[in-house]
């Protein structure tokens, strides 16, 4: 069996040399490559790969022109991988290389995707209860599952790569993707590792800009609810209007209610500029689509992509054989 094993890299210079001695000292029966993909680090992350692929040939690594985000570089490496199956992992240690060979055992049992899930072990108690909130949250507003946990690291076989590589919507999100194609599952847990090197590239705003694209990405619920809310406040509007009507045919006409024009204009005005901002988002998402862009630019490599239809029905009849 020949196995990928794709690692995006941003700023990892530090973390790359422990991450490939990991690896090599698991001693796989499988063959494998791993592919680094620098997603336009700024450190020595490129250098760093470029040394270590002229020591080992089953080092391969491609280089975006600048920063395009995660999901554009395990999208790289899926697609320039050659393996039977995929592991895509971080390469900062967190994901324990460790597991790999419990992967490989799954996968050799039949299962497409073999999924490792982080227990919250470690955690800060306001870090877990707000993740616990999240998932809750985007499991009643998206049509897919989430697991509080599971995250990217994952094996997938080529059945599953082949149909991941098959969706070729511009907005990508990976944790609704895995989800969405289905297939055979089985979830390994392991303990929450800490990163002992270098800085996370995630900010709590990258991460709320992350948590939004997940909502609008597989659901249309936000416009459903914005249509359901501009329902109810005319509803009330309207009663508010034959309230005041009757009152004003029974008592004559009062000072005019400073404080309930305020009010009512704005809430109005703030339902209204949220259903603007929601659509908006939903519009933004077409604009991308419609333009038609690569998801990413690559600079240097030392590989060349693998992906088309047909190289995927020469592998999946290779690996029937």
């Amino acid at each position: 069996m020949y196995i990928s094993i794709v690692v995006p890299c941003y700023n990892e210079e530090r973390n790359i040399e422990a991450f490939y001695q990991a690896i090599n000292e698991l001693r796989l029966k499988s063959s494998y490559e791993i592919i680094y993909v620098n997603d336009g680090s700024r450190d020595k992350t490129l250098s760093t790969l470029q040394v270590l692929a002229g020591k080992d040939n089953r080092v391969k690594y491609v280089s975006f022109s600048r920063n395009f985000g995660k999901e554009a570089a395990m999208l790289a490496g899926l697609e320039m991988a050659k393996g039977e199956a995929v592991i895509l992992m971080d390469g900062d240690l967190q994901h324990p290389p460790s597991l790999i060979p419990k992967m490989l055992d799954r996968y050799e049992e039949g299962y497409d995707q073999v999924i490792a899930k982080r227990t919250r072990t470690g955690d800060s108690w306001p870090r877990s209860i707000a993740s616990k909130l999240y998932y809750r949250m985007m499991n009643r507003l998206i049509d897919v599952k989430l697991t509080d946990g599971v995250g990217d690291f994952r094996l997938l076989s080529r059945a599953a790569i082949n149909s991941l590589l098959s969706l070729k919507e511009y907005n990508r999100f990976s944790k609704g993707l895995f989800s969405w194609i289905g297939f055979k599952e089985y979830i390994i847990e392991y303990d929450n590792v800490l990163r002992t090197e270098g800085e996370s590239g995630w900010s709590i705003s990258s991460l709320f800009n992350y948590g939004v694209d997940g909502i609008l990405s597989f659901n249309n619920k936000p416009l459903r609810a914005s249509l359901f809310a501009g329902i109810a406040v005319t509803a009330l509007a309207f009663m508010f209007i034959l309230i005041m009507l009757i009152q004003i045919l029974i008592t004559g006409i009062d000072e005019p209610g400073y404080f309930t024009i305020i009010a009512s204009i704005s809430m109005l005005g703030g339902i209204q500029l949220i259903s603007l901002g929601i659509i908006g988002e939903y519009i933004g998402r077409i604009y991308y689509e419609v333009k038609g862009r690569p998801k990413y630019i690559v600079e240097e490599s030392n590989l060349q992509p693998n992906y088309s239809m047909e190289e995927v029905k020469h592998h999946e009849e290779h690996f029937k054989e």
